[in-house]
């Protein structure tokens, strides 16, 4: 998934709040935390970004879900088997598990979820009436008669096209969620305010734009919440939030901007002292690559079509000094392929990517013929205004080989257009995980996949044929292997300039201890435990 918009930390957390003992102890006790982009909708179908995310993630659970390393575990599902040839999925679905209560149940009460819940479910994500973005899930990857199947209350099959071994990492995502039918048939169209799920917090009320709140579910299967609710505040300019933040308003932020970034960090990447009275500062792995990518078919016409050319742009950036000057050291230098840290699959040791190395850059950007640049056309480099810093660095890190280099603005709707449309030849992009697996990092350089994600245009075969072994591999070794053999063809062609792996960027009151977090943008708001 590409990202868009300033960056918002990508994470998983379990919130930990502190209430004493005295005459206060009977006050609810609310998790507070701003949102910068306003809540769109409630209804699973439709959280694709962030925003809604994390909502819909309280009130909603599917049949699998994610620890703290990125393992699946089970949910509403009890456990699953999968068949020998990898299409059949068949899982076993608790008898414990109680929507929440609705006018829409008959005395307006709640019941049980089924097997059934789920068919319906993921039915209607992939229908074209409700036309959801998360469609893509299931669309092109289950049979097209009956991909869905409920056996009995307690059995659920799902059945694939062909064999894909991330399949389970994708049921983890927020679109999977189950809903009742009863409830789309009664609100219609206002089902978008009106959420029943099963997540440990219920809805209570939204007001758009500025506030939503969610009371604790008293009957959540895996057992009630310590916390009696949450609220979620929708202040657009984060400089205004961090300030709600400072005077204990709010309890909870992420994200950053260069306006305010030194006001918050050291260049060393910690708390400035000033600060840490009142809140902390976590960071942690978040699965998005930021890179510059090469557009393959134009560099055909272009001297970008030389490897060695490519490999020189690669070797030429300082990546720590980018990061410390610009991010303050929220970020890690993209020194092991395209693959990010936080996933298993990421391994530097298995694949060496480019480090900073000017005498290097210097050698193989005379043996591309173009001795200290000479004979080399000018490079453009094609970004929006978010990241003119960024591309700046860049250019100066690569005149110092004798590179000259200009930067491009274009709106970030009319940049992403252009990406796919194949009319610009070097591009700034961002790749964030969809799901948990280095299948969805790859899946950008299969030559059979069009833009997106495949804005590179970058083919090879000996890649096509790792990529579709990886992808029907069982044994989970061999498939890292495949991964990193992959990773490692894309070190040596350089269809993109890799630049880092993002983390996330955290900020709690003091109030808030014994984060947990990952590398998947999901806030957590249970289990929660009290001083």
């Amino acid at each position: 998934m590409e990202l868009k918009g300033s960056i918002i930390s990508f994470v998983f957390i379990c919130v930990f709040l502190s209430c004493k003992n005295d005459h206060n102890s009977s006050e609810l006790k609310v998790f507070h935390y701003n949102q910068p982009n306003a809540i769109t909708s409630l209804d699973p179908a439709f959280a694709k970004s962030q925003n809604n995310i994390w909502a819909v993630h309280h009130l909603y659970d599917g049949l699998v879900r994610l620890d703290t390393g990125l393992h699946v575990l089970p949910a509403i599902a009890r456990d699953w088997q999968l068949s020998n040839d990898g299409k059949l999925y068949t899982f076993n679905i608790r008898n414990d598990v109680l929507f929440h209560k609705n006018e829409c149940f008959e005395n307006k009460n709640s019941r049980k979820v089924t097997a059934s819940d789920f068919v319906y479910s993921f039915n209607r994500l992939i229908s074209e009436n409700v036309n959801s973005p998360g469609s893509w899930l299931f669309k092109d990857r289950v049979v097209a008669e009956e991909p869905f199947i409920a056996i009995d209350d307690s059995t659920f099959q799902i059945r694939l096209k062909e064999a894909f071994r991330p399949f389970l990492g994708i049921l983890t995502m927020q679109y999977c969620s189950v809903l009742p039918q009863e409830a789309i048939e009664y609100h219609g169209n206002n089902f978008r305010m009106n959420p029943v799920g099963t997540g440990p917090f219920a809805f209570k009320k939204w007001i758009e734009d500025q506030a939503l709140f969610l009371k604790k579910n008293e009957d959540y299967f895996l057992g009630p919440s310590t916390l009696d609710g949450v609220r979620t505040s929708f202040i657009a300019d984060r400089k205004i939030a961090f300030l709600e933040l400072l005077n204990g308003k709010i309890e909870f932020n992420s994200g950053l901007e260069s306006s305010f970034i030194n006001e918050l960090l050291t260049k060393e990447g910690n708390l400035q002292e000033k600060m840490s009275e009142k809140i902390q500062f976590i960071k942690s792995p978040y699965l998005n690559t930021e890179y510059l990518g090469i557009n393959m078919n134009l560099a055909e016409a272009s001297d970008l079509q030389n490897k060695k050319l490519r490999q020189a742009l690669n070797y030429a950036i300082n990546r720590p000094l980018m990061l410390q000057a610009l991010r303050n050291n929220v970020g890690h230098p993209a020194d092991a392929g395209f693959i990010p840290r936080g996933l298993p699959s990421y391994n530097p040791q298995k694949v060496r990517g480019y480090n900073y190395d000017i005498d290097k850059a210097v050698e193989l950007l005379k043996e591309a013929g173009f001795p200290s640049g000479k004979g080399l056309a000018p490079i453009s480099i094609t970004t929006n205004q978010d990241y003119v810093d960024l591309t700046t660095f860049i250019a100066k890190e690569w005149e110092k080989i004798g590179i000259q280099t200009d930067i491009k603005l274009m709106e970030s709707a009319v940049l992403r257009q252009g990406m796919r449309n194949e009319n610009i030849p070097l591009f700034r992009a961002s790749w964030i995980a969809d799901y948990p697996d280095g299948e969805s990092f790859l899946c950008m350089f299969y030559s059979k996949n069009p833009a997106p994600p495949n804005y590179t245009r970058f083919s090879n075969e000996h890649f096509d044929r790792l990529y579709e072994q990886s992808i029907i591999e069982n044994d989970e070794l061999k498939r890292m292997e495949l991964y990193w053999e992959m990773d490692n063809i894309l070190i040596e062609e350089a269809p993109v300039i890799f630049l880092f792996y993002d983390e996330t960027a955290l900020f709690a009151s003091n109030k808030i201890s014994n984060f947990e977090t990952n590398a998947i943008n999901l806030l957590e708001a249970y289990p929660l435990k009290h001083q």
